[in-house]
């Protein structure tokens, strides 16, 4: 069996973001970006299905800074091909990006894909479904944990109060991963490097992006500072009878 899992590098919210002077857009001169949560739990349940059985684990990423040192890393963990898609995506999108990804996967021909279910930046639909969509595969989303039995895969997905549904799909499908069965694992820095001098990071050239489809965005500013709290004081009484003044105020009561 034949697993692709395309991973995409999301801004890092640990660090100030900007916008730049043109007001649409991040500034992406300093811009730090790291690997998508999802994405990386994607990856791991690759890796966690080429253990349990034979198969091999594709995993592919556009070119942005960190992901030689991402691929690598999945490298050490078990992933046995390794795709840097290259070419300017500055202005890349998720429709852009499930277009250029399904182009490849047309040619890898995958049993299974696995996608993270969602990313902090998505704007515009998150990548697994499109995908799905543009290759005529079924999709399931939000998976935390999967079986695969022949043709067919078992995948599980958690619901509030403890229940889990099972659905069963059959290969090929995309699958939107939510968490893997065990966390992401470390692998040691000195890992990585033995690996750097083994596997070998294929290069594909992309020529053109297709953004139709996307969300076009007008503006991006950030969240205006305002002192729009009020401080009730008082006893328990006094500050219930207040709060009924100001829903009736507002129409509510």
């Amino acid at each position: 069996m034949k697993i692709a899992v395309p991973v995409k590098f999301v801004p890092d919210l640990v660090e100030e973001l900007t916008i730049d002077p043109g007001g649409a857009a991040l500034d992406t001169t300093w811009l730090r970006l790291i690997i998508n949560e999802f994405d990386d739990h994607a990856v791991e349940q690759a890796i966690l299905l080429k253990e349990r059985g034979s198969g091999q684990v594709a995993v592919t990423t556009i070119e942005s800074e960190g992901a030689d040192d991402f691929l690598f890393a999945a490298a050490a963990k078990g992933a046995d091909q390794l795709i840097k898609l290259t070419g300017d995506f500055s202005s890349a999108n998720n429709h852009a990006l499930a277009r250029v990804y399904a182009d490849l996967l047309k040619e890898l021909q995958p049993d299974l894909i696995l996608t993270g279910v969602q990313a902090h930046n998505d704007l515009d639909g998150s990548v697994g479904p499109l995908l799905a969509e543009l290759l005529g595969l079924p999709y399931v989303g939000y998976v935390a944990g999967l079986t695969v039995t022949g043709d067919k895969v078992v995948a599980r997905k958690e619901y509030s109060g403890g229940l889990v549904a099972e659905v069963e799909v059959k290969l090929p499908a995309v699958l939107g991963i939510q968490a893997s069965e065990q966390p992401p694992r470390y692998v040691a820095y000195s890992k990585i490097r033995q690996v750097m001098g083994t596997a070998k990071i294929e290069e594909r050239p992309v020529s053109g992006l297709d953004p139709s489809g996307g969300t076009a965005v007008s503006r991006m500013f950030q969240p205006e500072v305002a002192e729009r709290a009020t401080m009730l004081e008082g006893g328990a009484d006094e500050v219930a009878d207040k709060l009924v003044g100001i829903f009736k105020e507002l129409g509510t009561l």
